[in-house]
């Protein structure tokens, strides 16, 4: 091969060289791989079930009260079991306790799996859950419409009527022991300091209660779940009181996590019931004008146990629509009294027949 020749073949082999890196150069790189699709957007869960430890504590008072007045003894030794007593079960301002009521027994109600279930149903779609609390919140009756609301209302009305029955009953056993207790020489002497004992029981009767730590404890472990205070189930149709109605409320915003803390401001006003009040007010407006005339002692214990523990649990009772128990030392001396008044005629006829 010629020399020239040669270099035309190197440079025909040089182009084709280039050439290829040219086109090499000017086509399009291979696409990239799809991206992988977005993750499922993961619905937010519905907060857990919560009541503000203010509420709780309201419920844990009201339920101090109780257990300690329940425990007042109609055995009484002398002035200062007399005194002691009386200061036990003066130990209440009204409306805090009608407040604890009504707290207490939204606790009652969120043991109940049906109506809490019945209510967390809204719970998962957030705007959904924010309307159902608003509409709570404008009227506690709404709670009513919730499924399983029968069966809460009847554990509510139990628990706080059981509650008013207990304190009636031991009041009319103390109401029986003023007249008992006069056949000691004590009971017939005049109670000392009688101005400062009326100034007393203004005084307690105007201080809120506290509640205790266990009692508190048991009730804040009570609310994120069912069947720890010992309850037993039965449903009550309606129509309910007021008291019952708005322990479903607070019950029903407790189960879609509008009772906390940031939503006291709406939760407190549910806590409350003026008619109720009425009664409690008025149970300690006799309380005072007892006092401010009795003088032995078996006249502070008729006091106590008529218009502290009879006419408290009787507002109780009232409170959630239950009738007080009959009282058989009075259905006795009422039929005695018709046996009396039966005999009489009778006896007039015989002798005029004589």
């Amino acid at each position: 091969m010629s020399f020239t020749a040669a270099a035309r073949f190197q440079l025909a082999a040089l182009a084709s060289v280039v050439l290829a890196a040219l086109l090499a150069g000017c086509s399009s790189p291979a696409p990239p791989p799809p991206a992988p699709p977005p993750p499922a957007p993961v619905a937010a869960a519905p907060p857990p079930v919560s009541l503000s430890p203010r509420v709780i504590e309201q419920a844990s008072a009201y339920r101090a009260y109780v257990i300690h007045a329940t425990a007042i003894s109609p055995a009484f030794a002398g002035g200062p079991d007399v005194a002691q007593s009386l200061k036990t079960g003066e130990a209440y301002e009204p409306t805090a306790l009608l407040r604890g009521a009504i707290a207490y027994g939204a606790v009652v109600a969120l043991q109940d799996p049906a109506f809490v279930a019945g209510v967390r149903k809204f719970a998962a779609d957030a705007d959904q859950r924010r309307q159902v609390a608003y509409e709570i919140m404008k009227d506690p009756a709404y709670a009513v419409g919730f499924s399983g609301s029968a069966s809460a209302a009847g554990l509510v009305t139990s628990a706080l009527g059981e509650d008013g029955r207990k304190l009636i009953t031991l009041g009319r056993n103390v109401r029986q022991s003023a007249y008992e207790v006069q056949h000691q020489a004590w009971s017939k002497g005049d109670v000392p300091g009688r101005d400062a004992r009326l100034s007393l029981a203004k005084e307690l009767s105007s201080t809120p209660g506290l509640g205790e730590t266990a009692e508190t404890a048991r009730l804040q472990s009570a609310v994120g779940g069912g069947g720890q205070m010992g309850l037993t189930p039965q449903s009550l149709d309606p129509p309910y009181t007021p008291e019952v109605i708005h322990s479903l409320a607070v019950a029903a915003l407790a189960a879609l996590g509008y009772a906390d803390d940031a939503s006291l401001g709406s939760v407190m006003p549910i806590l409350a019931d003026p008619n109720d009040a009425i009664c409690l007010n008025m149970s300690k407006l006799n309380l005072y004008q007892c006092l401010a005339v009795a003088r032995p002692h078996y006249e502070d214990v008729f006091c106590l146990g008529q218009h502290v523990l009879e006419d408290t649990g009787h507002c109780l009772m009232k409170g959630v629509g239950v009738a007080e128990p009959p009282d058989p030392r009075a259905a006795a001396v009422a039929d005695a009294s018709l046996t009396k008044a039966a005999a009489t005629p009778a006896a007039r006829a015989k002798h005029k027949t004589q």
